[in-house]
């Protein structure tokens, strides 16, 4: 299981000869409530960001992710039906109710399963002096169904 915050930062390597192509940016999370990929800064000339569906990842270690074939590599519009965790129209930091419609708290971290994409568990926050106090709350969906608006985040959700 990996947080985009372990994430973030981490160097892509192309598998088949150990080159860094790039530096993991943000995180890609479908409509249907899933991490369908990673989005990468480009290295070289031209430095394009690249869309990397899960499929294209062969491991992703503690330093570094390393990627089967760069040619798989997608542009960003591959990724524009979904959501950007910190990218344009970002999830991150975006109030989160529950179905019942209860406030839950500002989005500050996905938990996920890296093979697979399933999103185990939403990290929240109610802000610097809650955290330093209480810490922050882990909420585990109970469905992947995800309704997101400029305005907030709905989904149905076991707190912990």
């Amino acid at each position: 299981m990996r947080t985009y915050g372990t994430l973030k930062g981490l160097p892509v390597f192309d598998a088949r000869n150990a080159a860094c192509i790039g530096k993991i940016t943000d995180l890609v999370i479908s409509t249907d409530g899933r991490v369908s990929g990673l989005i990468m800064d480009g290295k070289g000339l031209f430095k394009k960001d690249r869309f990397v569906p899960l499929a294209c990842i062969d491991s992703v270690g503690e330093d570094g992710v390393m990627v089967r074939d760069p040619e798989q590599l997608q542009p960003l519009a591959a990724a524009k039906e979904d959501y950007r965790f910190r990218g344009n129209g970002q999830l991150f930091n975006k109030t989160v109710y529950s179905k019942t419609g209860e406030q839950l708290g500002l989005l500050e971290d996905v938990y996920f399963t890296e093979q697979l994409g399933t999103i185990v568990a939403y990290e929240l926050t109610d802000g610097f002096f809650a955290d330093l106090t209480e810490g922050r709350k882990k909420v585990n969906p109970l469905s992947e169904e995800l309704m997101v608006s400029k305005d907030a985040i709905v989904m149905d959700v076991i707190q912990e």
